[in-house]
């Protein structure tokens, strides 16, 4: 099966989020939905914890399809990149294999969200360099697998101290999305006077800014 991108710019859109998404998580996964000619893909960017994947932050861009299609499919990302590097074309051949994660099993609302306020961007980023690091000051050569993971998760769920408070994880996947920076990029500082709005819904949080979202339950 295969997904139609509209022209050659959306198609380098999505090969470099996927790219952002990997700089996260290098075995990480991607849940490519499609319905008629709209595609939201799901990143994971932290995973979570438990049956549930409590915790976990997932990235979501959505963009235009040239032929229609209907597809829900989660495949690991690494499969999705190195089919955009060698297709060079607008189609996207998808991975025979999918992959089973946490965060893709449990769906977020699509309507219903209530806007509680919002941040800016420059906070944002200053939340998540500070905790990249932390991280990177934390983490010795020699430290195991387990404790990289529970220091991982140490810094990135923690509320922030902003208002309103998101948790930490949030600023961080919004970072490394490039859904901050001024031109798409995650190195670059925030635009000055560029907002992430933040909403809620039950248990869920979501960030959005004009490139994407993030969402965290």
């Amino acid at each position: 099966m295969r997904l139609t991108l509209p022209d050659a710019q959306t198609t380098e859109d999505l090969r470099t989020y996927v790219a952002r998404a990997r700089s996260a998580d290098e075995e990480g996964a991607i849940r490519l939905q499609a319905s008629g000619t709209t595609l939201a893909a799901y990143v994971g960017i932290l995973p979570g914890m438990g049956l549930m994947a409590q915790g976990a932050v997932v990235g979501l861009r959505t963009m235009r399809l040239a032929d229609p299609a209907e597809v829900d499919v989660t495949v690991s990302l690494a499969a999705v990149a190195d089919r955009l590097a060698r297709g060079g074309g607008t189609a996207l051949e998808l991975p025979p294999l999918p992959v089973r994660v946490g965060w893709a099993a449990v769906a977020p609302p699509r309507s219903g969200w209530e806007r509680v306020g919002a941040l800016s961007a420059q906070d944002v980023v200053a939340v998540a360099r500070a905790g990249i690091a932390e991280v990177a000051a934390g983490t010795p050569d020699d430290a195991g697998a387990q404790a990289v993971a529970a220091l991982r998760r140490r810094v990135w769920s923690r509320s922030t101290t902003t208002t309103p408070p998101i948790p930490a994880g949030g600023a961080f996947a919004a970072y490394v999305l490039g859904f901050t920076g001024s031109s798409g990029s995650a190195g670059e500082p925030a635009s000055p006077g560029q907002v992430v709005t933040v909403w809620a819904h039950g248990r869920w949080t979501r960030l959005t800014t004009a490139a994407g979202h993030v969402l965290m339950r």
